[in-house]
């Protein structure tokens, strides 16, 4: 029995030496790893959180506030919200295309209940992670399926949204550009846009804004859609329309869906990216959807199938909660129509915004033309100020902007504005 002891003793002590041995052996695999660059937009939340002046001012945000700088959570998604909480939903898995109710209302805003596209059954469509995730969910569907039959480039306007480029590289596709501002004219080059889409390959896929251009406030007017069309459908070009702000830009979502609906008028077969961040402020519920307009209701069948193969693989199945908003205020004709009055009123509270810093600035002894900052609509600006121009906004004004001279006019406010125009007058004057 002693020996049997000692041999139980030598057998638990000498793993126990030699775990502790290996243990302390270890290595990084990830040493070759450099830190990234700051994303350009968050950057601007980061540096303005870092600043302990307590006049700062935030107009790079692309979130809207109120007049008092204050989030907005919408009186008809309250009431949304209550009547989910009263309704004691589970939480179990929507289906992999998401919660059927949202699918369908949010399809509907935007073609239209009645549209030969919806009541043909020619729209594939699922719910996905905002508008981010249905420009990601729509670059991994061209990438896969190719249309056309091969790999296209990806062209989106010069100057877009940021993540345009980063959502459609990772899907494995090349992007290009084609021109959008003017800067000296601070407005659309038509000419140079309709020129770079031709001297692409045909069968390219044409990104465009359906409405509130970002980062530019540029939209361009019924004509010049119908132009575009006409040179896409001869370049046999795929259109993907990156829909995040119907309703919002005009106050109207009829007004801010038009030029999507022209397209389709004129034969196309449009992929279409929502967002109800925007127009519905659930911004952190990422309640988006990506469609597809079909030849037919068969093509449809097999793209929605081909969809679902996609989002299966990167998240599965969507979240529930914002989508049940939408669909809740959507589905009910007279919680709609307090949302749409709502949406209204925050465009309204942005053109307001828009008028009163040009007045301002010419208050102030601006001689420059402001003119663009009423012409442009939706959430941004451009303002035409170099980037040293807006470094000297940061740095000495304490005004947190991106550098490309783009400003959130959801920022600015009745109580900030002077200040905004004065150093804007600063920092453009001769």
């Amino acid at each position: 029995m002693k020996s049997l002891r000692t041999f139980r003793v030598l057998i638990l002590s000498k793993p126990v030496s030699r775990v502790t041995s290996i243990s302390a052996r270890s290595f990084s695999f990830f040493k070759h790893v450099e830190m990234g660059p700051k994303d350009p937009i968050l950057g601007v939340a980061e540096n303005f959180a870092a600043d302990k002046f307590p006049g700062k001012i935030n107009v790079g945000v692309g979130a809207y506030r109120d007049d008092d700088g204050k989030p907005w959570v919408l009186p008809s998604v309250r009431e949304a919200e209550k009547r989910i909480l009263a309704s004691n939903a589970n939480h179990e898995y929507p289906p992999i295309s998401g919660v059927p109710e949202f699918v369908k209302e949010a399809r509907d805003l935007a073609y239209g209940a009645t549209s030969p596209a919806v009541t043909q059954k020619r729209v594939a469509a699922a719910q996905s992670l905002s508008g981010t995730g249905a420009l990601r969910l729509a670059g991994e569907f061209i990438a896969t399926q190719k249309p056309g039959g091969v790999k296209p480039k990806v062209l989106v306007p010069n100057p877009t949204w940021s993540n345009h480029f980063s959502v459609f590289q990772r899907s494995g596709l090349e992007t290009a550009t084609y021109r959008y501002w003017d800067a000296k004219t601070l407005g659309l080059d038509m000419t140079g846009l309709l020129a770079d889409i031709r001297a692409q390959p045909k069968g390219s896929v044409v990104l465009l804004h359906s409405c509130a251009h970002n980062p530019t406030g540029v939209d361009p007017n019924m004509e010049q859609w119908a132009q575009i069309s006409a040179v896409c459908k001869e370049m046999n070009n795929f259109v993907l329309f990156d829909n995040a702000y119907q309703g919002f830009a005009s106050g109207n979502t009829d007004t801010d869906i038009r030029s999507v609906k022209l397209f389709i008028d004129q034969g196309h077969n449009i992929g279409l990216c929502q967002s109800f961040a925007k127009n519905f402020g659930l911004y952190g519920q990422r309640a988006g959807l990506f469609s597809v307009l079909c030849a037919d209701a068969d093509e449809a069948a097999r793209v929605d199938s081909q969809i679902k193969i996609i989002a299966r693989a990167i998240y599965s199945n969507p979240p529930l909660h914002g989508a049940r908003i939408v669909a809740t205020v959507l589905g009910d004709p007279v919680l709609k129509a307090q949302w749409q009055s709502e949406i209204a009123t925050m465009a309204s509270r942005i053109i307001g915004m828009r008028k009163l810093l040009k007045s301002k600035l010419a208050e102030k002894g601006s001689k420059l033309n402001w003119d663009h900052i009423t012409n442009q609509i939706g959430m941004f600006s451009f303002t035409g100020v170099t980037p040293e121009q807006c470094d000297r906004l940061t740095n000495e004004f304490h005004i947190y902007l991106t550098r490309n001279g783009r400003i959130s006019m959801a920022g600015v406010t009745t109580k900030n504005v002077d200040k905004i125009a004065e150093a804007f007058h600063a920092v453009t004057k001769a």
